[in-house]
């Protein structure tokens, strides 16, 4: 294929910051595989300039965005339609234009499931499931897990009254899921851990301090990584390193590791789906961000 063209239709994220995303690396290498006259491009939008920037991806003819921090929620009244699962979560991270109205989705939710599921081997249905964390990705993962059949759910955080809301309202949605929230110290971390079946990390604790995470040095991580074991699953949202010292102690105790980076490529092949209707070339996204990221912090 030669070079973007008038015909050429584009795709971007907006985000601030945004110059590190990986995302221009791993959908263009999709649609190159596919022989898609697409492009993705990505754009630093500031808080401001959010609802002029999302008008005017009408205008110009995108046909969608994917949307990261701290636009995720903002975004959502900027919509004309949003998806049922975004609606819950009230959190977008994908936009498709459809005849000129944008709709939104979030891709985060099922893309957990696919990472736990696929690289993890996870059984999510009957499962019992802590969430470290109530921000946006913990947001997600803790509707998922619930909307997929968990039995039990529990969401710790660093502020419980944050944790306690966002369990109000994933126990509203899902009713027969049993959701519990709290403190998130070192040993409410060890009490659930010792009975989880699949953790899922959603803090900033243990990216590398190289770009602005603590580098795994918490209490409470450090309690949970002595009380790892055979049999469970263990998601660190993180992919920056992607073998945070979490998923280092998970695979020395015998547990399934899954990378932040997996959640990556599969949110992004469903970002991928929506936007195109077809299936995305998984194996093709992952190499071309897989190479990016260092293993270690």
């Amino acid at each position: 294929m030669t070079g973007p063209d008038a015909r050429t239709r584009v795709v971007a994220i907006i985000g601030d910051p945004v110059a590190h995303s990986l995302s221009p690396r791993m959908h263009n290498a999709a649609f190159a595989a596919l022989g898609l006259n697409w492009t993705y491009l990505a754009f630093r939008v500031q808080p401001a300039e959010l609802p002029q920037a999302v008008r005017g991806i009408r205008g110009l003819g995108f046909m969608g965005l994917n949307v990261t921090v701290p636009h995720k929620e903002a975004v959502v009244p900027l919509l004309d339609e949003v998806d049922a699962t975004a609606a819950r979560i009230g959190a977008v991270n994908t936009v498709r234009v459809d005849e000129e109205r944008l709709v939104g989705f979030n891709t985060d939710a099922p893309g957990v499931l696919d990472a736990l599921e696929g690289a993890g081997g996870a059984r999510v249905p009957g499962g019992r499931c802590l969430v470290l964390g109530a921000g946006g990705g913990g947001r997600a993962a803790a509707f998922g897990l619930a909307q997929a059949g968990a039995a039990k759910v529990v969401i710790l955080n660093r502020t419980p009254s944050r944790a306690e809301k966002l369990a109000q309202q994933v126990a509203a949605a899902v009713r027969a899921c049993d959701v519990a929230a709290g403190a998130l110290d070192a040993s409410s971390a060890v009490h659930f851990a010792r009975e989880a079946d699949i953790i899922v990390q959603a803090t900033s604790a243990t990216m590398s301090a190289a770009m602005g995470g603590l580098g795994g040095r918490a209490p409470w991580l450090d309690a949970i990584r002595a009380h790892l074991r055979r049999g469970i699953t263990v998601l660190d949202m993180v992919y920056t390193p992607k073998w945070t010292e979490l998923l280092t102690s998970a695979r020395e105790a015998g547990a399934a590791a899954v990378s932040g980076l997996s959640l990556l490529v599969h949110q992004g092949a469903r970002s991928f789906e929506l936007w195109t209707g077809q299936p995305a070339p998984v194996d093709v996204m992952m190499r071309a961000v897989d190479a990016e990221i260092p293993d270690r912090g």
